[in-house]
């Protein structure tokens, strides 16, 4: 009789989640009863069997160093017996049920230099995409623009007199990795030209069909230049995209020229008080100014100066620009209403404005 098969090892997928989970959370699993925020940056989680769960909320410039992640790990031993997390907006989480921890443990955090916050009516930190580092098709250096951002925002994270949160997204591309379109505000980076064509290049290193068929408005085409297949363009369907250039690298579409960002505003995903909203434009186009982006970081903050000036409580900022309008949204920021502005796309009654929310009347 053949002897059983030893259990198989493999690296494929991630492990178990529940063996990292802190031992209240484990314990009072589907068990929670409500959360309240303390203080900002601090919440507690309580359950119906009483057990409580503090969660302090720091920001992090998601760059960080292997001697930031272990001063990060090491604040969690001394405080959290070993718990914290990263959230996807790149903020760290501690976990402790020891409530004595907190205010030593926000202490030690802020004398290393990182602040405490993005809980509640507040700006949380920004979720983005990777930048000229990492990134193939940028427009821009999302990473540096984010940094930039929430230093100028700062304030906004660590306290809570905003009328509500501000969710704020970056992209650094139409790609959009980012949830640029569902945000308050959202930051995006912007081609403007259609890609570059190296002919001599394009049956070298790419496969034609791959290329047309990467298009998704029908914009490439094969030809022929001087006895060799290569393709086309239709600069008039191009939307600038740089989904050819990720299967074919003869076509280039990064162009330091005509490269930027524009700015969205007014998304939402929560259906709480009216539906989810996709951001609109407000700035169509910022030209890159690295390293601060002080024009871009300008118009953001102006953003959330007049909505925290204007605002009903509880009121996030798209509900608050379709209460007072369009036109005096664009009256107080100073923004410049332009062609772009207008709304042209021609299945937008079709796909804009859908929704589960229902109001009984």
């Amino acid at each position: 009789m053949a002897e059983p098969a030893a259990p198989r090892k493999t690296d494929i997928g991630p492990p178990q989640y529940d063996q990292f989970l802190h031992p209240v959370i484990k314990k009072n699993y589907g068990k929670w009863k409500y959360h309240e925020i303390l203080k900002p940056g601090v919440m507690v989680h309580v359950s119906e069997t009483g057990d409580k769960i503090y969660s302090i909320r720091v920001g992090s410039p998601r760059l960080i160093s292997v001697d930031v992640i272990r001063m990060f790990a090491d604040m969690a031993d001394k405080y959290c017996d070993g718990y914290l997390r990263f959230t996807s907006r790149n903020n760290v989480e501690f976990l402790t049920d020891k409530e004595g921890n907190i205010d030593p443990l926000i202490k030690d955090i802020q004398a290393n230099g990182f602040p405490v916050g993005g809980t509640g009516n507040s700006i949380s930190n920004i979720i983005h995409t990777q930048g000229w580092v990492h990134c193939h098709s940028a427009a821009t250096d999302v990473s540096g623009v984010v940094k930039a951002t929430m230093d100028d925002l700062y304030e906004y994270f660590v306290e809570m007199k905003l009328p509500h949160k501000i969710k704020i997204a970056a992209a650094c591309c139409l790609n959009m990795c980012g949830a640029v379109h569902c945000s308050d505000i959202a930051i995006l980076g912007i081609h403007r030209r259609p890609p570059q064509i190296d002919d001599a290049q394009v049956s070298n290193v790419c496969e034609i069909p791959t290329t047309v068929s990467s298009c998704p408005t029908a914009a490439i085409r094969p030809t022929t230049v001087e006895g060799k297949q290569t393709v086309k363009v239709d600069g008039d369907r191009c939307m600038f995209c740089a989904n050819c250039y990720t299967v074919c690298p003869a076509m280039p579409i990064a162009d330091p020229l005509n490269d930027g960002i524009s700015i969205w505003v007014g998304g939402k995903v929560s259906n709480a008080r009216s539906e989810p909203m996709f951001t609109k434009l407000a700035v169509p186009f910022i030209p890159n100014n690295p390293p601060r982006w002080p024009e871009v970081t300008e118009a953001i903050k102006k953003i959330v100066e007049v909505y925290a000036a204007g605002a009903q409580r509880y009121e996030r900022l798209g509900e608050w620009i379709d209460r007072i309008g369009w036109p005096q949204f664009f009256d107080l920021t100073g923004f410049e209403f332009t062609k772009y502005h207008i709304d042209d796309f021609r299945h937008a009654g079709e796909t804009f404005h859908r929704s589960a929310q229902i109001k009984f009347k």
